[in-house]
């Protein structure tokens, strides 16, 4: 009986083994094919997560990080929650990625895309900032997106018609991370169809999901007010001129007026 009962035990934990790496063999196939993956980030309960639950939620969301990047490597494009609103991301130095992020949303290709970073000082490299960096660091991250005059460094075909360019470090961990793992900007926009409303769930824009290769579910994002980011032009120096209202837009004018004594450009700068 003991001999039958070791046998049994030994099949089963066989079997575990097989499972778990047929899953792991299932994860990376997963990754290499063009099927729009939808994977969910974990969360904390609100009863708070146990050791062991804790490290499992890091190592998942890692390889849904890991997954994310590859497929932007390879020149797809995703969709991503950020601090605001869902947003739909591909690496803004790859100009075919960039034509398909217009194609698959709609957009008026003389409308810009924002690009997003890891890091405040990324910003310097890609923008020619006129402002001191302790207000990058007081705005960001933030749902705030600060415009400058672009640098030689970024890719020439994105918003080829203008000199300007629109940088965001979402508050997001997430984003945060994939901007770093990529190390290279990621271009930005919201994740509908354009003119639609913005979307907060991901179930919102399903109709885009056959066009892209992965789809990061975040959950329901922030207070649901579909605000997307405050688009403020800090190109002309001792000025702002706010593009567009949205998240924060109080407090980031008073961080500019109050704490760094910039004006607002009513004749719309250059």
């Amino acid at each position: 009986m003991k001999s039958v009962r070791r046998v049994a035990a030994e099949l089963f934990k066989a079997r575990a083994a097989h499972s778990s790496a047929a899953a792991r063999v299932l994860t990376a196939d997963m990754c290499k094919e063009l099927k729009t993956k939808v994977l969910r980030l974990l969360h904390a309960t609100s009863n708070g997560p146990t050791l062991h639950q804790e490290h499992q939620g890091r190592a998942d969301n890692a390889e849904i990080l890991s997954c994310t990047a590859k497929a932007l490597k390879e020149g797809h494009v995703v969709a991503v929650p950020t601090d605001t609103i869902y947003g739909l991301a591909c690496l803004a130095q790859d100009s075919d990625a960039v034509g398909k992020t217009y194609e698959i949303k709609g957009r008026n290709e003389q409308k810009p895309l924002a690009i997003c970073v890891g890091e405040v000082d990324d910003i310097h490299k890609y923008c020619k900032v006129k402002v001191k960096s302790e207000l990058l660091g007081d705005l960001l991250p933030g749902p705030v997106t600060l415009v400058f005059e672009r640098s030689e460094v970024l890719n020439a075909d994105l918003n080829p018609f203008t000199i300007l360019v629109g940088v965001r470090i979402p508050d997001h961990d997430f984003m945060r991370r994939l901007c770093q793992m990529c190390r290279e900007p990621l271009a930005l926009t919201s994740a509908n169809i354009s003119s639609h409303t913005s979307t907060v769930e991901v179930h919102e824009f399903q109709e885009l999901w056959p066009k892209l290769a992965v789809v990061v579910d975040g959950g329901p994002i922030g207070g649901q007010s579909r605000l997307g980011s405050t688009v403020v032009d800090l190109s002309v120096f001792g000025k702002y001129r706010i593009i567009r209202p949205g998240c924060a837009l109080s407090s980031t004018v008073d961080v500019l007026e109050r704490k760094y004594g910039l004006s607002e450009d009513s004749g719309g700068g250059k």
